[in-house]
């Protein structure tokens, strides 16, 4: 993938569960249609839906991605360390070496393919030294199995780390977020315990980092930015938040856009570039989302949005 591309992902969640298929697969190929080419998913999504297993995501990507003979047409990107091994997140698979070579084949399995074009450790396992995961995932990009690797909800220190143990092997050059326009106090429990935001010192981290692309996941708070039946989770209840959202509204208003669309503007055209992740469950949605690509914030627009409730 291009480091600075200006793109959007499809977040595929809830494809297969909430989702049903033939749902999942309208949505994909309107994204598609409208020029879409990074599907974003993970080996436990959404196991934790009533008679979910974890394998729907993965299982109904696969299945449209060989009903359209799209695979080479898309960048596919899963995720490993997260699937459970009992109910809940208390047991889950890990990142030890055998852990990540059993996930790959059963990504692989459902996906229907061959390769994984980014590969993510989905949560940090302490457990396991990290040289073990290191050389486990350069293995693989080394086999041909994966392309490039990415490293979600980690702490900064463990991706740095991470990086410098790979050596001259490959290594980590994506990292995947929470990350909004509405900043969070980072001294308050987001919506998910696992979940880590981007913070000053990760921004200034990838902007040092040559080789590093920055993926922002929850980037429209769920549609807390336009749905009145949707609060604002608390971590974001503080005085900066009001400002932000009249910023918001303004600039949209100005634009002839959605409040959606700006939001996904700003983290497109910001330093470093952000790619989205938006998740989606109808078609408006994709359409919306993917419309963001036409938005170009002036600079004293963007001026406006930085500043706002600072």
């Amino acid at each position: 993938m291009t480091t600075g591309q200006r793109t959007i992902a499809l977040g595929t969640l809830g494809f297969g569960t909430a989702v049903d298929k033939e749902t999942s697969f309208a949505l994909l190929d309107r994204f598609a249609e409208l020029g879409g080419t990074v599907l974003d998913t993970a080996n436990n999504y959404a196991y934790w839906l009533e008679g979910a297993t974890g394998d729907e995501s993965e299982t109904v990507l696969g299945a449209w991605l060989a009903d359209r003979g799209s695979r080479d047409d898309v960048v596919l990107a899963t995720k490993v360390g997260g699937r459970p091994t009992a109910p809940g997140l208390a047991a889950t698979e890990g990142l030890s070496e055998k852990a990540v070579r059993s996930a790959v084949e059963g990504s692989l399995r459902r996906l229907g393919t061959d390769r994984i074009d980014v590969y993510w450790t989905h949560l940090e396992d302490r457990s396991v030294p990290l040289a073990e995961t290191v050389h486990a995932l350069a293995d693989l990009v080394d086999g041909g199995t994966v392309r490039e690797l990415g490293v979600s909800n980690h702490a900064v220190w463990r991706t740095e780390r991470a990086r410098a143990l790979a050596g001259d092997r490959p290594r980590y050059t994506h990292l995947q977020y929470r990350y909004s326009y509405l900043q969070p106090r980072l001294d308050m429990p987001l919506p998910s315990s696992a979940h880590v935001h981007v913070t000053g010192e990760l921004l200034d981290y990838v902007r040092a980092e040559g080789d590093l692309r920055l993926w922002a996941y929850s980037p429209l708070l769920s549609g807390a930015y336009t749905r009145d039946d949707v609060e604002l989770p608390a971590a974001y209840d503080h005085p900066g938040t009001p400002p932000r959202l009249a910023a918001l509204r303004e600039v949209a208003g100005e634009l002839g856009v959605t409040v959606n669309q700006v939001v996904l503007a700003w983290l497109l055209d910001d330093d470093p570039r952000i790619l989205p992740i938006v998740g989606v469950s109808r078609l408006s949605q994709v359409e919306e989302a993917m419309g963001a690509l036409d938005v170009v914030l002036e600079a004293d627009q963007r001026r406006r949005l930085d500043e706002a409730g600072v």
